[in-house]
C-alpha cells in the first residue's frame, strides 16, 4: 500500500531517540488499527522480530532502537511440547516484565480456569499488557481491561494485543469459541479504577501489581501526566507510588489500599481481587490492608525476589527512623531471618545482594453490599475516620451484626439532614419491628401501640413503680439492685398517710422461683409485683399463669420480666409466655418488660420495651418516660431495629392469619390505680402529643430538639464511635472536655470535691435531682414561665413546688427581688435557674443579673441548679459578654452557709449541634451527691459510643476552628433569622411576641384569638382524609395548643405559648398554617 512503512524507515526513526521509537510505534498501532493496513504493519512487526532473532540482537535493538520484541514462554514444562508464549515490545519508559510480574502470573495460575473463564476482569497497572493479554488467551474471560496511568503504556499494550491476536501474516488467530484476543481485550489510560467507575463498569474480578514504595522525590508524583512526559519519569510511575492519604501510605501500600475502596464501589457481589504486594512491610501488615476493610484474604503464593537496584528504599529507611514498625528484607535469595530497612540499604550500598517477601493475595468482600455503603459514606470527607475503621473480626456472627448496622448507620446518615421527631413512646418504626417479630415469631397479634420503649430495663421498672407508687411492691430479687435504697430499707408496709412518695413506696425483695413468690403474695398481698421466671419455669406456661393468677386474686398488677429468655433469633427457643400470649390475650392487670441487651457487638447498649393490651397503661407509660426520662436513644433502637429487620426482611409479612385467643377472667379485686400525683400531672400537663394515627402529619413545634441540618463533623463523629473497636476508657472519658466547656462558656471552676455524672438525657439527671429535694424535705422553687416539662416532672414525683411569679415587663426574668420575696417564707429552698439562655422566652442573664439572683440564693440558705441544657446558641448578643460564675461564686462562698451550693446541669444536643443524640451532664458537690442520692443509682448512663462521640466534638469546639465552629455560626445566623421573621408573622396576624436572643423557642400570646369562635373538625387529618363532625370552640388560653393542632396540625406549648424555631423542613409549613389560622377567626 502507498502508506506503508518499509523497516528501515522505522528503524531509522527509532534509532533517533526512546521519544522517536515511541513516535514510530504510535504510527504503526494507528495502522493496526485501521483494517486495511492491519495486515501490513502486522507483518512488518514480524519482520522486524525476525531481523533481531537472538538474544544478543534483540539487546542491541534496545540500546539502539530504544526497543525490543520479546518472546515470554508460558507453560513451558507440559509436556515435551514447546510451550505456549506471547510475542511483547517492550519500551524504556515501560516496567519490563521480571520477577514481580512472572511471580503475579503464578498466583493466578494456580486458580482453577472458572476464576476468569465468561467473567469481567480488570488489570491495574498492566505495563505493556501482557498479563491481560495472556489471562484472555488462556482462560477465555468475557472482557479483559487494562489499565495504566502511563499513557505510552496503554499504546504499548494495544500494540502487543495486536502482535498476539494476529498472526505473522496479519490473519485473525480465532480460540476455541471462534474469539480473537481483539474481541476479549481492551487498554484504556485511567487512574486506578477511574475508567470503570466513570462508564459504569461492574468487575467480577480485579488483580494488579501495582508501586508500593513511596516517592523520595514527592514533588515529581504532581506533574502532569502525558505522552510527552520524559521516559524517566514514565518509568518511575511503575516504581513507585504518591502519598495516597491513607494510614497504609507509611508501609508504601497506599496505593493499593485506594485500589481496594475504589473497587469495593465497581466490584460485583460474587467479586474477588488478586494483588501482587511485596512482603517488606511485613506480613501481618499485608493482610490487614485487606481485613479491616471487610475483606476475606487468602496467600495463595509467595516467594522471594531481589530487591530491585533501580528502586530507592531510602523512603522506607526514613519511615523506620520516625516510628517503631520495621520493614522485612533479606540478605540473598537464601536468607531466612529478616533484616530492617536501614540494616538492607547499607548491605545494598555495599554491593550485598537483597531480597524481599513477594505474595499474591487474593481477596473477597465479606458482605459486598454493606460494606460498600459503609466507603460510599465514608468517602464523602471522612478520611480520617476511613483510617481508623477496622471490618475485621474473629466471631463471624460479631462480623455479621456490626457491619449490617454500619451499613444501615451510614445510610441514614447520608440520606437523613436530621434525625427525626422521636415520640416519647419510642421510634415508631422500632416498634413495628418489635410487634412484627412478635406476629412473626411468636404468633402474638400486637401493633406498634402494644409497646412503650424505655432506656433501659432498670428505668422501665423504676418508672412503673412510680407511675403506681404502691404502698408496697414485692420485686424479684435479681430486679432491685438499682432500685432507690430508700424503698428497700422503708419499713411502711402498713398503709400510712405519709406525704412524701419516697418514703411511703416499700419494696420487698423475693426469689425468682414462682411457688416462693405466690406464697408471699397471697401473705403480704402487694399493689404492684415485679419478677422475672426462673429458666427451669420458663419453658412451659404453668409459672406464668400461676403468677397471673395469684396477682389477679389479691388485686395486684403484675410486670413481668421476660429479658432472660427473650432471644433475637431466627430459630428463639420455647418460651412459656410466648406460648401462652399466641393463645390468650394479655389480662389488663398485667405488663411485660423486656430488656434488649444481648447483642454481641455492643456491650451494655441497652433499650427496653414493656407490652400491654391496655390502653390506658400504655398511654400513661409513654407520658411517665417522657417526664423522667426524656426520650430514648434513637441510635440504640436503631441499632436493635436492625437486627429485628434481619430477622423479618425474609419473611413474607403477616401470611399466617391472626390465632384465635382467649379473652381475660375479669379480676375480682380492684388493682391500684397511678398514683395521684401522676394523675394530676396527666389531668393538666401538657404532654407530647404523638398519639394520633398521622403523626407524621404533624408540625412539631413543641419539642426542645433541633431539626436543623446535622453537620458533617457530628455525622462523621457518631459513625466513628460505633465503627471503632476496643474503645479505651481514655477515649470516653469526657470529663476533662465537659470541664472546660463549662469554664469557658460560663467561667464555672470545678475543684476536687465537685463530681460529674452523665447520662442519656439532662431530663433524667434533673429528676434525680428532685428526688434529693424531696429526701432532704425541701421546695423546688420555679420562676413562672419555666419549661413545663420539668414542673411537670417535680409534680409527678411529688415534690413541694414554689411558683415565683415573674413579670412581662421583664421578659418573665427572675430577678433578685422578686427571688428574695418569696424565699423569706421558704424553708429548705432549691431553686431552678434556665441560663443563660432561658428556656422558653430565649432571653439571656447578664453576669450583673445572676449574681443578683445567686447572692439571693446564699442569703437564704438556697441550693442552686442552673440549667444550661438550652444554651449555646445565642444569636442575638449585643451588649451581653456572657457569664464568669467564678468570680461570683468566689465574693459569695465565703461568707454563705454550707448548705448553699450551685450545681450546673447541660445537655450537649444543641451546644454540639447533634440533633437527636442526647447526651447529659451534671455537675454538684460530692457531699449533696452521696447524702442526698444514693449515688444516682438507677440512671441511664450514656454509652461508650455516645461518650466517644462527644468528646471527639468537644475536642474539635476547643480548637476554636474548623468545621464544627462554622456549624455552630451557621445555627446561629438561621436561628436569628427565623426568629425575626416568625416574629414579623405573629405580630401581623394579632400575637404579642417576646423577642428571643437565644436558644431554639419563642414565646408569644395570641391576644387577637381569645375570646374568637372557631369551627373544629376533630383530631387533624391530612387533607384527603375524612374528619370527625365539626363543632365550635371560644378560644382561650386553656385550648388554643388544640386548636392549633385540630386546624391544622400545628403543635406548641401553651401554658405560656412558644414555639421552637429549629425544624428546617416543618418551620416553613408552620408560618404559612400561623397566617391561615389567623384569617379563620374574622372568616368564621
Amino acid at each position: 500500500m502507498e502508506d506503508s512503512i518499509t523497516m528501515d524507515e522505522f528503524l531509522k526513526q527509532c534509532k533517533q531517540s526512546g521519544d522517536g521509537a515511541y513516535s514510530a510505534l504510535r504510527s504503526v498501532l494507528e495502522k493496526l488499527e485501521d483494517p486495511n493496513t492491519r495486515a501490513d504493519a502486522r507483518i512488518l512487526l514480524a519482520n522486524v522480530q525476525k531481523r533481531f532473532d537472538s538474544q544478543q540482537a534483540s539487546d542491541h535493538c534496545l540500546s539502539t532502537y530504544h526497543f525490543q520484541i520479546r518472546d515470554i514462554y508460558l507453560e513451558q514444562f507440559e509436556g515435551y511440547q514447546q510451550g505456549r508464549k506471547l510475542t511483547m515490545i517492550v519500551i524504556p519508559s515501560i516496567f519490563t516484565p521480571e520477577d514481580w510480574s512472572f511471580t503475579f502470573y503464578e498466583g493466578l495460575n494456580r486458580h482453577p480456569e472458572s476464576l476468569f473463564k465468561d467473567k469481567t476482569v480488570v488489570e491495574l497497572g498492566c505495563g505493556n499488557g501482557w498479563i491481560s493479554i495472556a489471562i484472555a488467551e488462556k482462560w477465555l474471560p468475557l472482557k479483559v481491561y487494562g489499565l495504566d496511568i502511563n499513557p505510552r503504556a496503554v499504546k504499548i499494550s494495544w500494540i502487543n494485543l495486536y502482535l498476539n491476536a494476529l498472526d505473522e501474516n496479519g490473519q485473525p488467530i480465532f480460540d476455541r469459541e471462534n474469539k480473537t484476543l481483539l474481541d476479549r481485550v481492551e487498554f484504556h489510560e485511567s487512574d486506578l479504577l477511574a475508567y470503570c467507575r466513570v462508564n459504569n463498569i461492574m468487575l467480577e474480578r480485579i488483580i494488579g501489581c501495582i508501586p508500593q514504595i513511596l516517592n523520595p522525590n514527592p514533588e515529581a508524583m504532581t506533574k502532569m501526566i502525558s505522552e510527552s512526559a520524559s521516559e524517566e519519569f514514565l518509568y518511575s510511575l511503575s516504581n513507585y507510588c504518591a502519598h495516597q492519604g491513607f494510614v497504609e501510605d507509611q508501609f508504601g501500600l497506599g496505593l493499593i489500599a485506594r485500589a481496594l475502596e475504589e473497587g469495593i464501589s465497581v466490584i460485583k457481589p460474587t467479586g474477588v481481587m488478586i494483588f501482587n504486594m511485596g512482603g517488606r512491610p511485613g506480613q501481618a501488615v499485608c493482610k490487614r490492608l485487606f481485613e479491616r476493610r471487610g475483606f476475606r484474604v487468602d496467600k495463595i503464593w509467595q516467594t522471594k525476589v531481589v530487591q530491585a537496584s533501580d528502586t530507592d528504599i531510602s523512603a522506607l529507611v526514613e519511615i523506620e527512623k520516625n516510628s517503631p514498625h520495621r520493614f522485612e528484607f533479606f540478605m540473598g535469595l537464601t536468607g531466612d531471618q529478616p533484616i530492617c530497612a536501614r540494616t538492607a540499604w547499607a548491605y545494598g550500598k555495599a554491593g550485598g545482594c537483597i531480597s524481599h517477601a513477594l505474595s499474591v493475595y487474593s481477596c473477597q468482600l465479606y458482605q459486598q453490599i454493606q460494606v460498600k455503603t459503609i466507603f460510599d459514606f465514608l468517602k464523602n470527607g471522612y478520611k480520617e475516620i476511613n483510617n481508623s475503621l477496622d471490618l475485621s473480626f474473629d466471631d463471624e456472627a460479631v462480623a455479621d451484626e456490626k457491619i449490617r448496622f454500619l451499613a444501615y448507620l451510614a445510610s441514614v446518615l447520608k440520606e437523613s439532614a436530621f434525625f427525626p421527631f422521636g415520640p416519647p413512646a419510642g421510634n415508631r418504626r422500632f416498634r413495628d419491628l418489635i410487634a412484627s417479630f412478635m406476629r412473626t415469631y411468636h404468633h402474638i397479634p400486637l401493633s406498634a401501640k402494644n409497646v412503650v420503649v424505655f432506656p433501659s430495663r432498670n428505668a422501665a421498672i423504676e418508672d412503673a413503680l412510680r407511675l403506681f407508687s404502691p404502698r408496697l411492691a414485692i420485686v424479684d430479687e435479681h430486679l432491685t439492685r438499682n432500685l432507690p435504697r430508700q424503698w428497700l430499707t422503708s419499713f411502711s408496709i402498713e398503709n400510712t398517710n405519709t406525704e412524701c412518695l419516697e418514703e411511703a413506696l416499700t419494696v420487698i425483695e423475693a426469689p425468682q422461683q414462682s411457688d416462693l413468690m405466690i406464697e408471699l403474695i397471697r401473705k403480704l398481698k402487694p399493689q404492684v409485683v415485679v419478677t422475672g421466671i426462673a429458666s427451669f419455669e420458663a419453658v412451659t406456661s404453668a409459672a406464668f399463669e400461676f403468677l397471673l393468677n395469684a396477682t389477679r386474686e389479691v388485686g395486684s398488677r403484675l410486670f413481668l420480666d421476660i429479658s432472660d429468655h427473650f432471644e433475637l433469633s431466627s430459630l428463639p427457643c420455647s418460651n412459656g409466655v410466648m406460648k401462652y400470649l399466641a393463645g390468650s390475650s394479655l389480662p389488663s392487670h398485667a405488663a411485660i418488660i423486656c430488656g434488649l441487651l444481648k447483642n454481641q457487638v455492643y456491650s451494655d447498649l441497652e433499650v427496653a420495651f414493656v407490652i400491654s393490651e391496655e390502653d390506658t397503661i400504655l398511654q400513661a407509660l409513654s407520658w411517665t418516660t417522657e417526664l423522667l426520662e426524656g426520650n430514648t436513644s434513637l441510635i440504640s433502637q436503631y441499632y436493635y431495629g436492625c437486627l429485628f429487620h434481619e430477622l423479618l426482611a425474609f419473611q413474607l409479612a403477616d401470611r399466617h392469619p391472626p390465632a384465635k385467643r382467649e379473652s381475660e377472667e375479669p379480676n375480682s379485686v380492684k388493682v391500684i390505680d397511678f398514683a395521684s400525683s401522676a394523675v394530676a400531672v396527666f389531668s393538666n400537663a401538657e404532654l407530647s402529643k404523638s398519639d394520633v394515627d398521622n403523626d407524621s402529619f404533624l408540625i412539631h413545634m413543641d419539642v426542645d430538639q433541633s431539626f436543623l441540618p446535622i453537620p458533617s463533623a457530628v455525622k462523621g463523629a457518631i459513625f466513628e464511635s460505633f465503627a471503632r473497636q476496643n474503645l479505651s476508657e481514655s477515649e470516653t472519658d469526657v470529663t476533662s472536655c465537659v470541664r472546660e466547656l463549662i469554664k469557658t462558656k460560663y467561667g464555672f471552676s470545678t475543684s476536687s470535691d465537685m463530681e460529674f455524672v452523665y447520662a442519656d438525657c439532662s431530663f433524667a439527671l434533673f429528676n434525680k435531682l428532685v428526688l434529693c429535694c424531696i429526701q432532704e424535705g425541701g421546695s423546688f422553687c420555679f420562676p413562672a414561665g419555666t419549661n413545663g416539662s420539668y414542673v411537670s416532672a417535680a409534680k409527678f414525683m411529688g415534690a413541694n413546688l414554689v411558683n415565683i411569679a415573674t413579670h412581662s415587663d421583664d421578659g418573665f426574668k427572675l430577678t433578685d427581688n422578686l427571688l428574695a420575696r418569696v424565699l423569706e417564707n421558704v424553708k429548705n429552698p432549691w431553686v431552678y435557674i434556665s441560663g443563660p439562655t432561658i428556656s422558653p422566652t430565649g432571653l439571656l442573664y447578664s453576669t450583673e443579673e445572676i449574681e443578683g439572683i445567686l447572692s439571693v440564693c446564699a442569703k437564704f440558705r438556697g441550693r442552686v441548679l442552673i440549667d444550661t441544657s438550652f444554651s449555646g446558641l445565642e444569636y442575638d448578643t449585643e451588649g451581653w459578654n456572657g457569664w464568669n460564675l467564678e468570680a461570683t461564686l468566689v465574693k459569695l462562698c465565703p461568707s454563705a452557709h454550707p448548705s448553699f451550693c450551685v450545681s450546673l446541669l447541660g445537655g450537649l444536643s444543641l451546644e454540639m449541634l447533634t440533633g437527636g443524640l442526647t447526651f447529659g451532664f451534671l455537675v454538684l458537690s460530692q457531699s449533696l451527691m452521696y447524702d442526698t442520692s444514693n449515688g444516682f443509682q438507677g440512671l441511664s448512663k450514656p454509652h461508650s459510643t455516645v461518650k466517644y462521640a462527644m468528646k471527639k466534638l468537644l475536642a474539635q469546639a476547643e480548637q476554636k476552628a474548623g468545621s464544627q465552629l462554622d456549624s455552630v455560626k451557621d445555627h446561629k445566623r438561621i436561628l436569628k433569622s427565623r426568629s425575626l421573621h416568625l416574629a414579623k408573622t405573629l405580630e401581623s396576624c394579632g400575637w404579642d411576641v417576646l423577642q428571643p436572643h437565644g436558644g431554639v423557642s419563642m414565646v408569644a400570646r395570641p391576644s387577637a384569638y381569645l375570646g374568637k369562635h372557631l369551627k373544629l373538625k376533630g383530631t387533624y387529618k391530612p387533607k384527603g382524609n375524612e374528619a370527625a363532625a365539626e363543632n365550635e370552640v371560644t378560644l382561650a388560653d386553656s385550648n388554643i395548643r388544640e386548636a392549633l393542632l385540630q386546624a391544622c396540625g400545628i403543635c406548641i406549648n401553651s401554658v405560656q405559648p412558644h414555639l421552637w424555631l429549629a425544624n428546617t423542613e416543618l418551620y416553613g409549613k408552620a408560618i404559612s398554617t400561623v397566617t391561615m389560622l389567623s384569617i379563620a377567626p374574622h372568616a368564621g
